[in-house]
C-alpha cells in the first residue's frame, strides 16, 4: 500500500515523525511517502495524489494551512485519511469533514500499535 505522511512544518517531523515511523517493522511492509526527507520545498502531493495513493497517514497536532488544503484534495479524491496527535494536543473540529478514522497516542509505540490495528 502506498501511504502519504502529512504534516505540518512547525515541528521536528524529521526526527518526531519520519524516523519513528520508517523505524517500524510494521509500517515498513508499505511504501511510505515522506514530502520533505530530500528537501524543504513544497512537495507536489496533488499530483501523488492523481496518480495514485492508497492512503494517507495525518499528524494533526500542528494546525497548518498546507496540511489543510492536502486533506482537501485527498478527500476530493477519495483517499482514506487517518488523523494522528498526540495526547494532549487540541485538533481542529473541521477534521470530522474529511476523516472519521483518529488516533490518539502517548509515544512512538503506542502510536505504532494502534497504526498497524488500523491498517491491519
Amino acid at each position: 500500500m502506498k501511504i502519504y505522511i502529512a504534516h505540518s512544518r512547525n515541528f521536528d517531523f524529521k526526527n518526531e515523525l519520519y524516523l519513528l515511523m520508517q523505524n517500524s517493522e510494521f509500517l515498513k511492509q508499505h511504501k511510505l511517502v515522506f514530502p520533505h526527507t530530500e528537501s524543504d520545498n513544497p512537495f507536489s502531493s496533488k499530483e501523488l495524489f492523481k496518480s495514485g495513493c492508497d492512503s494517507i497517514i495525518a499528524e494533526v497536532s500542528y494546525p497548518a494551512t498546507g496540511l489543510g488544503i492536502e486533506l482537501g484534495w485527498a478527500d476530493m479524491l477519495k483517499i482514506p485519511i487517518i488523523c494522528i496527535y498526540k495526547s494532549g494536543s487540541k485538533i481542529s473540529g473541521s477534521l470530522k469533514i474529511v476523516s472519521d478514522k483518529f488516533i490518539e497516542y502517548s509515544d512512538p509505540e503506542d502510536l505504532t500499535n494502534k497504526l498497524s490495528k488500523q491498517l491491519g
